[in-house]
């Protein structure tokens, strides 16, 4: 009689909701505008996802007409410091 190991659960995925859609990237200083129809956040891991590809991270700080805020609400256009490019009308989702 031979021991098998536990079969493995697969990890499970984080669920995702959809809070905005970027609008703008500005690559010399790798910031990303959004246009939210969530609210948002600081401290929240979001992921941006488009046709070029998918980046994931935290969101450190944000800002509205270069002042300091700690969410964003629907309707308002705000600006994310972002590790990677990203593109007009890719969109950006809170994981849960």
């Amino acid at each position: 009689m031979s021991a098998r190991a536990p079969a493995k659960t697969p990890a499970k995925a984080p669920k995702k909701k959809q809070v905005g859609t970027v609008t703008r990237f500005f690559d010399k200083i790798s910031v990303a505008a959004i246009k939210l129809e969530q609210p948002l956040p600081v401290g929240n891991k979001i992921t941006i996802e488009g046709p070029a590809g998918s980046l994931e991270q935290v969101v450190d700080s944000m800002q509205i007409d270069r002042k300091q805020i700690q969410q964003g609400t629907p309707g308002q256009e705000i600006a994310i410091k972002v590790t990677k490019a990203v593109h007009e009308n890719d969109k950006v989702f809170v994981l849960e």
